[in-house]
């Protein structure tokens, strides 16, 4: 693909995004995308044959975009500061009003439950767990935490999280009850909070 084609493609993956996060996903058509990227049916049709496909573009686009926030941190972060970032960046996009995509990631694994090789959801979750599981393994060789299971905190952080997005579709979440969480998940880390 030439750099036209790959800015084209994206230019559809973003404009894309913002229908999803409008309407969900099971209630996009390939003529909403036509129409919000202001291109022709055959255009789109170049790149994506489905709403599914281009849905998956969606969802790696958007995962490979928050997997770096971690070159933002300076090299003297602690692993206290880096788990604090990050559950900050998961707060501003479960209370981020426009652009929200967690009701469409939803709607797409309960309706087509792709299979684990193909699970772009699952690997984002694997990866974050991952993530935090070596921040804290990191953060118990230093001191800054007290945990004898990094692995099992690590789970139960992503679990939290994970609960808290369908939690805030379903009934509702404020800031304040999300900070709650995140406070206590520190404090059983053993940081002063």
């Amino acid at each position: 693909m030439g750099d036209k084609s790959v800015q084209k493609k994206q230019y559809i993956i973003d404009v894309a995004a913002k229908v999803f996060a409008e309407k969900g996903y099971k209630n996009v058509t390939m003529k909403d995308v036509v129409d919000a990227c202001d291109i022709s049916r055959g255009g789109l049709y170049l790149y994506y044959e489905s709403t599914t496909e281009l849905f998956i573009d969606v969802m790696k686009s958007q995962f490979e975009s928050r997997e770096d926030f971690t070159e933002l941190i300076s090299d003297d972060a602690t692993a206290a500061d880096i788990l604090l970032l990050f559950l900050q960046e998961e707060k501003k996009e479960l209370f981020r009003k426009k652009g929200n995509l967690n009701r469409a990631y939803y709607e797409f694994y309960f309706d087509l439950r792709p299979s684990k090789g193909d699970n772009v959801y699952k690997k984002e979750f694997d990866s974050n767990v991952k993530m935090i599981c070596k921040l804290i393994e990191i953060g118990v060789e230093s001191g800054e935490f007290v945990c004898d299971d990094p692995l099992t905190a690590a789970l139960n952080i992503v679990y939290v999280l994970e609960g808290m997005k369908t939690t805030a579709l379903t009934l509702g979440v404020s800031p304040d009850s999300f900070d709650r969480q995140i406070l206590y998940i520190l404090q059983s880390l053993g940081v002063d909070a």
